[in-house]
């Protein structure tokens, strides 16, 4: 355990939020009395990730504090006259670029600034998810056959089938991917390749389909990860003829039909040694790209036992509603013991 009363400082930044979100919220919401304040604060908006985040380290005795990068030099400088003794970093992009994530760990690793979750080598690896294939192809760790490719270029192949799903190769958070990505023909193929160069400027990841259960491991630690309770992405009340994958649609957009028919919740019935082969073979994805204090393993598990890992997520969400969270209620924990642990794993290091 560390002791209580550090000063930790989260540090986000703001290309999600908008610019009307670009302040930090107040640390002490105010108190409505009576019924008419209780209508009012019902219809708030629920709290962010780094909100809750704030309260939990408020309960342990912690002093946190917001840090906010936007992109513009004054940030940066921010950054490195930060005194706070950890940094818990949630950020996921910078100037709006989702791809430079890795920069902002290696800035930290520069100012020799103490910080929660993945360094920028495993930011990296995850990132590129054709050289995270690799390694795990390495480590013999089970991924669906691959090619890449753009303008016209191919960069790697294995010998792949019909049917493939198309994907950007270094977004995160389904971005580029939606109900077309699945492909069964040359021509879709084609059509997808062109849509996700235009789109994103990107190279195209053209995987395997593999049909099966979406399964997502929660992982904490550095040295000896521990592999929390699996949790499922429920796809199967997706509309007949509709590709189960965990799109866009199915991720992000609330008023869609997928959104609405798919829900995750605790994997409950997994006999005992397909979960244990599931989260020994999670714990080996996340060790292969050397990631750290907390992350999430997604995995396709077939009808005939087969385990294939999707790909690795380091720094997942941690809102109290995500998959992260609700893994870790299912080992035990509070959402507060849950901050704690990240807390401890990361102070620990430094030790």
């Amino acid at each position: 355990m560390t002791e209580s009363g550090l000063k930790v400082a989260i540090l986000y930044d703001t290309w999600e939020d908008g610019a009307a979100d670009a302040a930090p919220p107040q640390e002490t919401p105010p108190r409505r009395r009576g019924k008419r304040g209780a209508k009012r604060r019902k219809a708030t908006r629920p709290k962010l990730d780094r909100e809750e985040i704030f309260d939990a380290l408020g309960k342990l005795g912690h002093e946190p504090s917001y840090l906010v990068v936007d992109g513009e030099d004054p940030s940066l400088l921010a950054v490195a006259r930060c005194s706070a003794d950890l940094i818990f970093n949630l950020t996921e992009s910078y100037a709006g670029d989702d791809t430079k994530d890795m920069h902002l760990a290696a800035y930290l690793e520069l100012l020799d600034k103490r910080y929660t979750g993945a360094g920028p080598h495993a930011l990296y690896l995850a990132q590129d998810k054709a050289l995270a294939k690799k390694v795990f192809h390495f480590h013999d760790i089970r991924t669906p056959f691959f090619a890449t490719t753009y303008e016209g270029r191919l960069d790697h192949a294995h010998d792949i089938a019909f049917p493939l799903i198309v994907k950007p190769l270094s977004e995160d958070g389904s971005i580029g991917i939606d109900m077309g990505s699945v492909v069964n023909s040359v021509k879709e193929l084609m059509e997808r390749i062109h849509y996700v160069q235009e789109q994103f400027d990107s190279p195209a990841l053209i995987e395997e389909y593999i049909e099966g259960r979406e399964i997502y491991a929660a992982i904490l630690g550095h040295e000896q990860p521990e592999a929390l309770p699996l949790v499922e992405l429920d796809l199967s009340k997706l509309p007949e003829g509709v590709p189960r994958i965990a799109g866009t649609e199915v991720k992000w957009v609330k008023e869609s039909e997928a959104y609405k028919r798919t829900r995750s919740h605790i994997a409950e019935d997994l006999d005992e040694e397909t979960a244990a082969r599931l989260q020994r073979t999670a714990v080996a994805a996340y060790q292969a790209l050397k990631l750290r204090d907390y992350g999430r393993i997604d995995m396709r598990l077939t009808a005939d036992g087969n385990i294939y890992v999707i790909e690795a997520n380091p720094n997942p969400w941690l809102s109290s509603g995500a998959e992260f969270a609700m893994a870790a209620r299912k080992s035990g924990r509070t959402y507060t013991d849950l901050m704690r642990d990240i807390v401890d794993l990361a102070m620990a290091r430094y030790a």
